[in-house]
């Protein structure tokens, strides 16, 4: 199956902008609220903050997390040396604390643009710099890259330095539009035999979390339905690296959504029907935008691999209330908020203590969490959660998502990807 759009390769800086709206709302467990994802900032710094310099970018509100007598305990002493490249609108080479990881040294940070590149430097305390990613992997002290580039680079940067020897780590989407990418993207990890992960905020949000252990523990039973929805309404978009994010797709920017179902059950979408309807927003007409999309909004019917049904809403153009949440219902229960089902006695809910040092930052206080998911990982030589197969059953499926919606709904089978063994 191909797709109908090959990503560009990009060629101009972002610029800083400003997002007008921040959003909290409660996950329903009486611990934290949950925070929300910003709208592809796939590039990265602290909390990243709008020109107006009043609110952050939407995702990177901190939120006060409840206290709880979890301890975090290192699995190693051993300090994993690490590169990290990108440092655009979102600053997300920095906002993940891997340069507060105690089991992390940052080696080496690359953007490239020089000014940026020196304050990622100066944002992870590191005094090494390449100009380039393609300089960065040529370094034999560095074991793991952090990929927070925009978001069309990804698989290719990925492969690059899969091929060279490092552990990947990339920002979301794994690939970008294009099935050949992730099967290039699957084959690399699988020659080179080094872990991969894609830094999915959803599945360490509370709710998201919780709904994942109950659903381990039997107390959702199979799946019978699940939902979620990502909303951001953009009438202007974002400032991207040769603009990249005008007219994007919506479900070419799927996981968020998407994790709340595969992000709980690590299953798939086998097919899809996908609709949308003709935006108004000028920035989302087919004359307007590389990619020939005329959506703000598409909706997504899948069937799971569980053979249950799931809906999964991504929206740029209808202005209200916005955000990306989730609900599921099984068989034995079900997840809106909270817990109800016939299960009595649950699992631990409680999501995994922190490093010292490192914040649970924006994102529903994700960022610290899937960075220690990854260094563990490494260290115990294990699959990581948002593993190669779950990166791209969350990405892959919205890619044939809107291939159906540009065809009327017209049902499509969606590739699958496993577990490498």
């Amino acid at each position: 199956m191909k797709t109908s759009n090959t990503p560009p390769t990009p060629a101009s800086p972002e610029q800083d902008a400003q997002t007008r709206r921040s959003f909290l709302r409660s996950a329903g467990l009486g611990a934290t609220a949950l925070g929300l994802l910003p709208m592809a900032c796939s590039t990265g710094k602290q909390p990243a903050q709008s020109t107006a310099g009043k609110q952050p970018i939407q995702g990177f509100e901190r939120t006060q997390e409840a206290s709880t007598a979890k301890k975090w305990t290192p699995v190693s002493d051993r300090k994993v040396r690490v590169g990290i490249v990108g440092y655009g609108l979102c600053k997300f080479g920095a906002e993940f604390g891997f340069q507060n990881h105690p089991n992390v040294e940052i080696v080496a940070v690359s953007d490239l643009f020089p000014d940026r590149c020196e304050q990622l430097a100066k944002a992870c305390r590191c005094s090494k710099t390449y100009p380039s990613l393609e300089e960065l992997v040529k370094d034999d002290r560095i074991e793991a890259v952090f990929i927070a580039t925009d978001a069309p680079s990804h698989a290719k940067q990925a492969i690059l330095a899969l091929q060279h020897g490092k552990h990947v780590a990339s920002a979301v989407p794994a690939v970008f539009g294009s099935l050949e990418e992730a099967d290039q993207l699957y084959e690399a990890v699988k020659t080179s035999g080094k872990k991969y992960m894609m830094f999915e905020t959803s599945c360490f949000h509370e709710d998201l979390y919780a709904m994942r252990q109950i659903y381990n523990a039997g107390g959702l039973g199979k799946l019978v339905y699940s939902e979620g929805e990502y909303y951001h309404y953009m009438d202007d978009p974002l400032p991207s690296y040769k603009e990249w994010r005008v007219g994007l797709p919506p479900q070419y920017y799927p996981t968020h959504s998407n994790a709340y179902y595969i992000g709980v059950t690590g299953g798939s979408f086998t097919e899809v029907s996908c609709l949308g309807i003709p935006s108004i927003v000028n920035q989302l007409k087919p004359a307007n935008n590389r990619y020939q999309n005329p959506f703000g909004s598409e909706i997504a019917l899948f069937r799971t691999s569980e053979g249950g049904m799931s809906r999964m809403a991504v929206s740029w153009d209808t202005p209200g209330d916005h955000g990306e949440r989730g609900r599921i219902r099984g068989q034995k229960g079900s997840f809106y908020g909270r817990y109800e089902g016939l299960e009595k006695a649950l699992p631990d809910l409680i999501r995994p203590a922190l490093p010292p040092g490192v914040d649970a930052g924006g994102h529903g206080g994700s960022h610290g969490r899937l960075t220690d998911e990854f260094i563990t990982a490494i260290l115990q030589d294990r699959q990581p959660l948002v593993d190669i197969a779950m990166a791209l059953n969350l990405t892959v499926s919205g890619i044939v998502a809107h291939q159906s919606a540009m065809k009327s709904g017209e049902t499509l089978k969606i590739p699958q990807y496993k577990i490498l063994s």
